[in-house]
């Protein structure tokens, strides 16, 4: 990396982000890892880490974190194992927790298999290594401590060594206790002095007590005395220490073996896991700054929406939309100081090497990155007074390193340029150095000041002007960036702001040429029409809002309508159905009763008769045909209107049931209706009166159902949305399920379930119950704006 990548490294911020991205991550590897992180430039590798940290995001959400503790580095444990050394207790604890890292994250994994990731093949590389993981671990159950069970010998030998210090200090004790030598002790105590078990006798009394001599007080009052009587025991002891320490020795030696057996695996998994937990890390950090995975453009377009710069308060930063390199190449932004002009090209900059580390941008759907060789920033006071250089001569020695390395791979960000000389010069250089970054391929963005800038970008075929929104009734400015507009430095406006005498701002308007008053003259007029056209652009979207939700809410009345009369077609057939079969009933039975009448005609031989009881079942066929034909009228003879309709009564409209309420009589005799919120128009005798409307609703609210009829139960509208936080797993399950079914009934397409984030048990209950539920097409976490990982959002066949 030369002197000037990294300097424009340093200028555009990227090593503020990437400490954030440190501070996500958990090993010490890769804290260090993401600290020395550096922009991609070729774009399949840049498309690859940006699908790594969707990934990882995707997981974030389903399965929360995998854990990264025990990561440790234990390569050069591992080499000397390889060499025949043994380890000590701590270099094996941490080979035992690296190896227990591998398998939870491999375990992790294995959750949701069913989902395939980019991640999958360094999930399923890790080894682990459970078998060597479980002996360490029962071996040595803390650093500096080797358990009894670590083999049969070593118990063994520690039995043997607690009879031994038992049985000395049982001697000890029953000369500390006895009154015979009370007067020879300096203390009733037992004590150890070179791991040997003694007693503190005053020097006078040196002969009351033989025995080995090991130690004298500073003041020589005491000696410490071991008795003959233990020192066969102690012996004893001491031989058993030094078979303890050998057998320690061997069992240590024993694991080291083992561990440098698996060491290839074992530096395997070590990478591995500091690669994943960069990934995670990178995750992390795009849901803590509300990050997205822009496209990856090869032809060196950047679209920007509504993008914040990741180092300022999501909740105060002005968003911005920004283009370059599509129909323009060139992009000159202008606008009053402390506008933020230079923030924009700090975020253009920033977002490019950001996406260029395979991290997830702060901006919107829509957004897309071009892949560079070399970004290159000339931001800030680049004043030396080391090197006796002035602003202008120190941003001229970048702007020659930068013009040196330019290409058509290039991004180069230009800040107040040709600034800190003569106005005429440094415009005139400004335009120049411009056409020579343009005419090398490069792509560009510059701020300034200068109005030849702005006429240049206004008359040259690739160059776009830009400018910093400016109030200009509060005199403030907005901090959005508009593409197109060529902006005013308002040098005056901001002066009288701050209390500038209005004489001298008058006195300096006076010092300027003509043509640039009235080119600035002209800009404020454009500034001020745009903003009134935007405003009423605002307005006629409010409105036109309005009028679609208006419509919409009238389409939804008509067909509610339409399907109130196609219940009541549905009716008025299923009883045409009815009188019919009642009819083709009465025609059996008379038909069959003239069979019997002919049996008995052919007894009798009366013909009269027969001719009788014929001509009474023609009649009965008669009537039961005309009871078919009277249906179309038999809803509307049902009922009769008991007076004429006036204005301001309620009616029904036949066949719908719907009621409406009389606005007016036409001078026709029609009637003008209200039905909800259309109005329609209806003869007299097409509508029945409602008489004491409103007592009716109570009284009918409070008849039973009919005789032979159960009522109908009444299924509320089925809810989008269900709360479950606080439950227990057991009891949401059977709420969720209900839940479900009612968004079914009610042909739902999309549910929202709100779980909480919490410690996740209510979360993976859910999705374990949504992904065995027959009638769930997919469902996913929440994303930004939705709740995140506090919501699941089910997607219904």
């Amino acid at each position: 990396m030369d002197e000037l990548f990294e300097k424009s490294i340093r200028t555009l911020e990227l090593p503020r982000v990437l400490k954030l991205l440190a501070d996500q991550a958990t090993s010490a590897a890769a804290k260090e890892r993401a600290q020395a992180l550096l922009p991609q430039t070729d774009a399949e590798d840049v498309r690859k880490l940006q699908e790594e940290t969707t990934a990882a995001c995707m997981l974030l959400g389903l399965q929360g974190s995998p854990s990264f503790s025990g990561v440790k580095d234990v390569g050069a444990a591992l080499l000397r194992a390889e060499r025949g050394g043994m380890l000590n207790t701590r270099e094996l604890l941490d080979i035992a927790y690296l190896l227990r890292a591998a398998r939870k994250v491999k375990d992790y994994r294995g959750e949701e298999s069913d989902r395939d990731t980019v991640l999958d093949s360094l999930f399923d590389s890790l080894h682990g290594g459970r078998f060597l993981e479980d002996k360490i671990m029962r071996a040595i159950p803390e650093e500096n401590m080797i358990a009894d069970t670590a083999s049969s010998e070593l118990a063994d030998i520690r039995r043997h060594m607690r009879a031994a210090s038992a049985k000395s200090r049982q001697i000890l004790q029953k000369i500390v206790s006895s009154p015979t030598y009370s007067k020879a002790l300096q203390e009733s105590l037992v004590t150890q002095r070179d791991g040997r078990f003694v007693v503190p006798v005053k020097a006078e009394f040196r002969s009351e007590i033989p025995g080995l001599v090991h130690d004298v007080s500073s003041s020589g009052a005491t000696i410490f005395v071991e008795p003959m009587g233990v020192v066969q025991a102690n012996n004893e002891l001491k031989e058993l220490e030094a078979k303890e320490k050998k057998e320690i020795e061997r069992i240590l030696l024993g694991l080291s073996q083992e561990a440098a057996g698996l060491s290839e695996d074992i530096r395997w998994d070590y990478d591995i896991l500091v690669h994943l937990d960069l990934i995670f890390a990178r995750g992390h950090l795009s849901y803590k700054m509300g990050g997205m995975s822009p496209a990856i453009d090869t032809g060196g377009k950047t679209v920007l929406r509504r993008a914040r710069h990741p180092l300022l308060d999501k909740n105060i930063a002005v968003p911005i939309d920004v283009e370059l390199g599509g129909n323009f190449d060139t992009l000159v932004i202008t606008g009053p100081n402390t506008g933020g002009k230079t923030v924009t090209l700090k975020t253009i900059g920033l977002l490019t090497i950001m996406a260029q580390c395979g991290l997830h941008i702060p901006a919107e759907s829509g957004s897309c990155i071009a892949v560079f060789e070399h970004v290159m920033a000339d931001i800030g006071d680049e004043q030396s007074i080391e090197q006796s250089l002035s602003t202008f001569s120190s941003h001229m020695v970048n702007i020659v390193k930068i013009l040196e390395q330019a290409d058509d791979r290039s991004l180069i960000l230009f800040d107040e340029l040709g600034a800190g000389t003569d106005p005429v010069e440094g415009a005139a250089l400004a335009i120049a150095i411009i056409g020579d970054a343009r005419d090398k391929g490069a792509r560009i963005a510059a701020t300034t000041h200068y109005a030849e800038m702005k006429t240049f970008a206004m008359t040259t075929e690739g160059v776009e002007n830009a400018s910093c929104e400016f109030d200009v009734e509060t005199l403030r400015p907005t901090y959005r960036l508009l593409i197109g507009i060529p902006g005013k430095s308002n040098a005056f406006a901001i002066s009288k702001r701050l209390g500038l005498n209005d004489a001298v701002i008058d006195r300096a308007k006076t010092q300027m040429d003509s043509e640039s008053v009235r080119f600035e003259d002209i800009l404020t007029k454009l500034e001020q029409q745009r903003q009134t056209l935007e405003k009423d652009r605002d307005d006629a979207a409010r409105m036109k809002m309005h009028a679609e939700t208006d419509a919409k809410k009238a389409r939804e009345f008509r067909d509610q309508m339409e399907r109130a009369r196609q219940n009541a077609r549905s009716k008025a057939e299923k009883e045409a159905r009815q009188i019919l079969a009642d009819a083709r009933a009465e025609a059996d039975r008379v038909f069959t009763e003239l069979k019997r009448m002919r049996r008995e005609a052919e007894k009798l031989r009366d013909v009269q008769k027969e001719n009788d009881e014929r001509a009474a079942l023609m009649r009965g066929l008669n009537a039961a045909e005309e009871k078919l034909h009277s249906l179309p009228a038999v809803e509307e003879t049902r009922r009769q209107n008991t007076r004429p309709v006036a204005v301001g009564d309620t009616v029904e409209l036949p066949g719908v049931k719907t009621r409406a309420t009389v606005l007016a009589i036409n001078k026709d005799g029609s009637l003008q209706l209200q039905a909800g919120m259309m109005k329609i128009n209806s003869k007299a005798d097409e509508v029945f009166l409602v008489e004491n409307a409103g007592g009716e609703k109570k009284k009918n609210s409070q008849m039973s159902p009919r005789k032979g009829r159960a009522p109908i139960p009444v299924r509320a509208a089925a809810s989008m949305e269900l709360d479950i936080r606080g439950m227990m797993t057991d009891e949401a399950e059977g709420v969720v399920d209900r839940f479900l079914d009612d968004a079914i009934i009610g042909h739902l397409t999309q549910v929202t379930v709100i779980h909480g984030k919490g410690t996740g048990a209510l979360r993976k209950a859910v999705h374990q119950q949504l992904k065995r539920h027959p009638y769930v097409k997919s469902y996913r976490l929440g994303v930004f704006g939705e709740g995140e990982d506090g919501v699941t959002v089910v997607e219904l066949k």
